[in-house]
């Protein structure tokens, strides 16, 4: 495990490396979720490995510090993760992000072009997450003093076991904003953002997942799209095999 300063307080992210050659790959994970969990196995099979790799864990999740003056917005995230790159002296990484961290990486890639020479998100929300419909229930359905208090153990309940594994591993209050973040989302948004991103892009679509949303738009704005067959929104979990095929192209 390796760190580096990242945040308010002298707040340090943390990472599981695999050694390999330039240039570096960082992956980073979604919301309540794990990177090492969520990546090592993809990233160590032939098509993938080799290169080194940095498994990064977001301020206020995994084994990272959990800060409780940060916002834990999606541009709050991005700004730690350039922070740490620029403490370990790592710069024009090949980005890979999931979920959340798919959008983290995104609004990485805008404001430090300097730190990403491509970009791979799988499954990224790239418009602000609508709350939950009238009669569920979700993280932002709580009060963040709520959600501290009962609100995630309700949530824990619900999410099924595997998610619910490294969830538990994250601060509630972190859990929490960065959820409301996503509902937030950017401005411009981070689809608009992707769009105008000049490096390499790849948006990864798990077959059994929910459609992709302007995939045309994003074709046309040069995005390759790519629909990875036998997953679903965990691409990396249900077909690792397929995603590092991916990632190796």
């Amino acid at each position: 495990m390796r760190d580096a300063l990242a945040g308010p307080g002298g707040a340090r992210i943390r990472w599981v490396e695999i050694d390999g050659t330039e240039p570096v790959r960082v992956c980073v994970h979604g919301i309540g979720s794990q990177a090492a969990a969520y990546f090592t196995h993809a990233m160590s099979l032939p098509p993938a490995a080799g290169r080194r790799t940095l498994m990064m864990d977001l301020l206020g999740f995994g084994l990272s510090d959990r800060p409780a003056d940060f916002g834990y917005r999606l541009e709050d995230h991005a700004d730690a993760v350039a922070q740490a790159l620029d403490s370990a002296g790592v710069s024009g990484v090949e980005a890979i992000g999931h979920s959340m961290g798919g959008a983290v990486m995104i609004v990485l890639a805008s404001r430090r072009p300097d730190l990403v020479s491509r970009l791979i998100v799988a499954e990224a929300p790239l418009d602000p997450v609508p709350p939950p419909p009238p009669g569920n229930v979700g993280v932002t359905t709580f009060t963040e003093a709520e959600f501290a208090a009962g609100g995630m153990t309700q949530i824990l309940d619900q999410v099924g076991p595997q998610w619910a594994a490294t969830m538990r591993l994250a601060d509630p209050i972190a859990l929490h904003r960065s959820a409301f973040g996503l509902r937030a989302g950017t401005r411009p948004a981070v689809r608009q953002l992707l769009m105008a991103l000049p490096i390499p892009r790849t948006f990864l679509v798990g077959a059994l997942s929910t459609p992709l949303a302007g995939k045309q738009e994003l074709e046309a704005a040069g995005v390759l799209v790519v629909t990875v067959p036998d997953a679903g929104h965990n691409i990396m979990l249900d077909n690792p095999h397929g995603f590092a095929s991916e990632i190796a192209r």
